[in-house]
This record gives C-alpha cells, sequence and structure tokens, in this order.
C-alpha cells in the first residue's frame, strides 16, 4: 500500500463524515502540500477495487467514501446529507431467507432530515 493510500484509508476510518473525493483531497493536503487530485482518486479507485473502503453513490451528488463496516445510510432527499443507521437483525433475516451467507449489500433510506423538514413546513 503506497503512503498516499494508507493516509486516505486513515483519513477515511478516522472520519465521522462521509466524504467527497475532492474533500479528502483538500484534507491531506493540509499534510501533504505537493499532492494531487489524480492521486488522490487513483488511491481511492484502488482502495475501493480492494474492498478496504465503500463507495457512496447517489444520484446528483458526488461518490462520497466511507468505512467497511455493516451499517446503512440516511439519505436526506432534500440536501443530500448522508447519516449512518444500523439494522442489526437485517442481516441474518437476510441470510435466513437466502440460505446462505451475504458478502455485503448496500441499502439507502430516502427521507426529509430534521433541517430540511423544518423548512417546508
Amino acid at each position: 500500500m503506497t503512503r498516499y493510500a494508507k493516509q486516505i484509508l486513515d483519513l477515511i476510518n478516522q472520519s465521522d463524515r462521509h466524504m467527497t473525493a475532492e474533500q479528502i483531497f483538500l484534507e491531506l493536503k493540509k499534510s501533504e502540500p505537493k499532492v494531487v487530485q489524480a492521486t488522490v482518486y487513483n488511491n481511492l479507485n484502488t482502495l475501493w477495487e480492494n474492498g478496504m473502503i465503500r463507495k457512496l453513490s447517489v444520484t446528483g451528488s458526488p461518490d462520497r467514501y466511507d468505512k467497511v463496516y455493516r451499517h446503512d445510510h440516511l439519505i436526506c432527499k432534500k440536501c443530500g446529507t448522508l447519516s449512518d443507521i444500523a439494522f442489526h437483525d437485517i442481516t441474518g433475516d437476510l441470510e435466513k431467507q437466502l440460505g446462505e451467507g451475504i458478502i455485503s449489500y448496500d441499502l439507502n433510506i430516502f427521507y426529509l432530515c430534521p433541517k430540511c423538514r423544518g423548512k417546508s413546513e
């Protein structure tokens, strides 16, 4: 793993946000002023292909990157805010229905966040 890949992985794993490639680039640039965007994109792609990070794609928004552990996401349909949510029994239920183990899945639940819900009332 390259130095930049390790730093990007650490940034994602230590963050409580779902950062875009641009946000990761700007954060990494603070400690690595010579890094270029292409390096960040290439390393993000490699980390994702190797299953070390999750890529979250939401129509109309840039991809965001997240830690790899079983959890799901609430996505505000209006502002795009992403929040983590965990359904602890869903994996077991799905595995029972299928009769075999699940490698991974992505569940995105769309709603209006409290801030946007307050604006529309």
